[in-house]
């Protein structure tokens, strides 16, 4: 395989493993998103009797019905937790650890590729105009 070759192919993984990257981070994106959508939206809830409660957002309340309603009786404690809301929290972490790191080796490996073609075709330039100096440079006879 020629070096030419093999560098489009390794350009072409670099890309694939910088879009695996940014498709991570746009799941960690969407799963903090979910998160603050538990925690910051009132929601609404039906009671055993058959009738619909309204319900304070989870971050919002003070002792409300979100979190101390259970006490009372209230429903609204059961339907969104914070385990619920932490743990897809918890989840985005490591999905946006990895995105980034995908992110960042996609990235800086399609950028040394590049470098390095530019390094090559610097070098090809300078010997063309050394060997082109040297032969002007010659009496002609």
């Amino acid at each position: 395989m020629r070096s030419r070759d093999y560098d489009l192919e390794f350009r072409e993984r670099a890309a694939r493993i910088r879009d695996w990257g940014t498709i991570l981070l746009v799941v960690a994106g969407l799963l903090w998103g979910w998160c603050a959508v538990l925690l910051m939206t009132e929601y609404t809830i039906e009671t055993r009797s058959g009738s619909e409660k309204e319900c304070a957002a989870r971050l919002f309340t003070d002792g409300g019905t979100a979190n101390e309603g259970v006490y009372a009786g209230d429903y609204c404690a059961d339907e969104r937790d914070w385990p619920e809301a932490l743990a897809v929290l918890g989840l985005s972490i490591p999905v946006a650890l990895v995105g980034t790191a995908l992110f960042t080796t996609g990235s800086v490996s399609r950028r040394m590729s590049g470098h390095a073609q530019a390094m090559r075709e610097l070098d090809r330039i300078a010997e063309k105009r050394a060997k082109e100096s040297e032969e002007s440079g010659r009496p002609q006879g």
